[in-house]
């Protein structure tokens, strides 16, 4: 058969070509094997890489060292032991502390918290315990429009401050220590009750005030004074002292001789409060005394002793089998016994706070900065979320007519008021929950 020339040409190049590349291929130096790490890591990049776990990052104010360091502890051992329960897992999220100490110091506290923010990104906020510190921490809630729920800080001032601005500071989101002038009542409450009823006889009508040099040791008093002076009591004098102060002698005196019935105050730290007790019974204080927080740290007793015999206090008590039980469990665990005002109400809280991560999260689908904040306004301030698991109240609730305050009242946020005898405090009010009846020292006895 005849053939194009040009094709035979053109079949000829492409069989030489083939030839040609095969040669090559057959003289180029082998692949290198890969080493068996080489080959696992090779074949690992090939598999799905898992996502990372999420995490929520929640940062709690304290006072973890500095004078009021054992409430910090109290703090610590209560959210471990709730998180405990969960595994520290919300959904699929995993719960990160982040432990912010505020020193017992509103400059130092609003450093750390600022950094808390900035530097390890937390979520969240929660928590204080020193009225004075939650009030220089609103400011830094609102600039970064943090959401920081359910701190202690009892004080008016925090109230006056997010009224004045309710938009800018409702990233501070409820107190879960009303103001002193709402619980405090019932400090005159049960005297006057005890007069009317003939228990007492007081030589006269005359109260000395008494009180840490703070916004909260100045809220209560003010507050308490303005009470006894409405029931028809002659406040003589408003004593106030530095936080961490345990020489009372010079002030004792004075009020030893200024001759009044009752001495009424309260102080934010274990050394103070139990110097004070204690030295009063040493000058020979004749005077019923009104401390208010003696028992806000377990081992109260250990450190005042019978000084603190017939003194009135007005804070929660381990009243139900819940309660006990986790009292006790937290003794065996943390090593030392609570208080129900620290300790007990932490666990509360914290576990409130644990809801109000749970709801945000089936609400919103994650747990952010921006989702606590509508959580915030739509849920917890409005009272549509609450908290009705507690072991010191019946119910934890806000309504935008008490906010930043929580409900206070009878199945919802009350203490009694009790009377110490060799460490047990003896409720004397409300009537209805009364163990006894308000007892009077001899020395007080006309």
């Amino acid at each position: 058969m005849k053939t194009n020339g040009k094709l035979s040409l053109g079949i000829a190049v492409l069989i030489v070509g083939i030839l040609a590349n095969a040669f090559l291929v057959a003289c180029a130096p082998a692949a290198p094997a890969l080493s068996a790490e080489e080959a696992t890591t090779e074949e690992a990049t090939t598999e799905e890489v898992p996502a990372a776990e999420k995490v929520v990052k929640v940062g709690v104010v304290g006072p973890f060292t500095g004078p009021a360091s054992r409430v910090g502890d109290e703090f610590k051992g209560a959210i471990t032991m709730a998180l405990e329960e969960i595994n520290y897992k919300i959904g699929d999220y995993k719960v990160e502390i982040v432990w912010i100490d505020d020193e017992s110091d509103a400059e130092k506290g609003a450093r750390a918290y600022e950094q808390a923010i900035t530097r390890d990104k937390i979520d969240v906020g929660f928590n204080t315990w020193h009225s004075w510190v939650s009030v220089a921490l609103m400011d830094i809630s609102a600039k970064y429009k943090m959401p920081h729920f359910l701190s202690f800080g009892a004080t008016e001032v925090v109230n006056e401050k997010y009224q004045s601005n309710p938009e800018k500071y409702k990233y501070w989101v409820g107190k879960t220590w009303p103001t002193p002038a709402k619980l405090s009542i019932a400090y005159v409450e049960t005297l006057e009750e005890a007069i009317r009823g003939g228990l007492w006889t007081p030589r006269n009508k005359d109260v000395a005030i008494y009180g840490v040099d703070n916004d909260w040791g100045r809220s209560f008093g003010d507050s308490i004074a303005q009470q006894f002076e409405e029931a028809g009591w002659n406040v003589v004098t408003k004593e106030w002292v530095g936080l961490g102060e345990t020489e009372f002698y010079p002030l004792l005196t004075k009020l030893q001789k200024l001759d009044v019935s009752v001495v009424a105050g309260t102080m934010s730290d274990p050394p103070s409060v139990s110097s004070f007790i204690k030295q009063s019974r040493e000058v020979g204080l004749k005077s019923l005394i009104i401390s208010d927080g003696l028992g806000w740290i377990g081992e109260w007793y250990d450190l005042t002793g019978d000084a603190s015999n017939y003194v009135l206090d007005q804070i929660p008590q381990w009243t139900t089998d819940a309660a006990k039980k986790y009292r006790d469990d937290f003794t065996n665990k943390v090593g030392f016994e609570p208080s129900a005002s620290s300790g007990g109400l932490m666990y509360d809280s914290f576990r409130f706070m644990i809801k109000i991560m749970q709801e945000t999260l089936k609400d919103y689908g994650a747990l952010t900065q921006e989702n606590f904040a509508k959580i915030a306004e739509e849920k917890v301030m409005t009272g549509k979320l609450t908290f009705t698991d507690g072991i010191i109240m019946e119910e934890y609730k806000y309504t935008p007519e008490t906010f930043p305050d929580p409900v206070v009242g009878e199945g919802y946020y009350i203490f009694p008021v009790i009377q110490y005898f060799d460490g047990i405090g003896k409720i004397i009010w409300p009537s209805n929950w009364k163990e006894s009846d308000l007892q009077i020292p001899d020395y007080l006895k006309k």
